[in-house]
């Protein structure tokens, strides 16, 4: 896994932000009991505060770094915990577990979700988005450039492409029995700034080829990349177009 910089995850906030809202927005009942799998900075807590003010809130990550942003930083009152959500697991039910962008970075993430379901209070909701833009210019291009020489022995082992497809979810929550609300939102976000689609991969999906690269690959790397982003996304007067491809789930199971 990547090490992560709070600062410049955050440099794009409000559009990262939005379908955490959009997935929120479908989750039905009053929980009492919340866990943010991935809950990064914990600038996302704001969010479960102000819809469920009476909630016991716990966000759980696996870089220390994103922890002690979210405990020096929170919006409200919650705890947080650094863990594998991959080998987590919560110490009693829980009445939703909640996940943003976490579970494309999560080996065997099916079976990790089954596993973590089996924690959900009767009636209660697995809610979870992530992204599904793999074969967007932003990745292939960056996928494309890292397999040539002399960047691909250091990035050889990457998992490029860690999308899942709808309805491997549909699928794993209908045969639990769960009732499912499904769908995807392609996002199409007008970004300022020079080269902000260079700035906002680099705050997450290339990332792990970033930190494979030694220094000096590195920067030449960030060029090559930073002119062939530039060429797939033009900018404009109003600034750059992003389109960005997200599914959503919220599957709520039987009391």
């Amino acid at each position: 896994m990547p090490t992560w910089d709070p600062a410049r995850y955050l440099q794009f906030a409000d559009d990262r932000s939005r379908p955490f809202v959009d997935l929120v927005a479908r989750v039905q009942g009053d929980p009492r009991t919340i866990v943010d799998l991935g809950c990064g900075p914990g600038h996302l807590t704001p969010v479960l505060r102000s819809r469920w003010p009476d909630a016991a809130v716990r966000g759980v990550d696996s870089s220390p770094e994103m922890i002690e942003r979210a405990r020096a930083s929170s919006g409200g009152p919650a705890t947080y915990e650094l863990a594998d959500v991959a080998t987590w697991a919560p110490s009693g039910p829980v009445d939703l577990l909640v996940s943003n962008a976490l579970l494309q970075w999560v080996p065997d993430r099916l079976a990790v979700v089954e596993r973590l379901a089996t924690h959900v209070t009767p009636g209660g909701t697995f809610a979870l988005q992530v992204p599904r833009n793999y074969g967007s210019p932003s990745h292939t291009l960056l996928r494309d450039i890292a397999a040539e020489p002399p960047y691909a022995e250091h990035t050889r082992d990457i998992v490029a492409d860690r999308g899942t497809d709808p309805d491997a979810w549909l699928g794993l929550f209908v045969g639990l029995g769960w009732d499912v609300d499904l769908w995807e939102t392609t996002y199409v976000h007008v970004l300022p700034g020079e080269d902000p689609v260079l700035d906002w991969v680099s705050g997450t999906g290339a990332r792990p080829y970033l930190q494979a690269l030694p220094e000096g690959l590195r920067d030449r790397f960030v060029q090559t990349y930073r002119g062939a982003l530039r060429e797939a996304y033009p900018r404009e007067p109003w600034g750059t177009v992003f389109r960005f491809l997200r599914t959503f789930v919220v599957a709520r199971r039987p009391r």
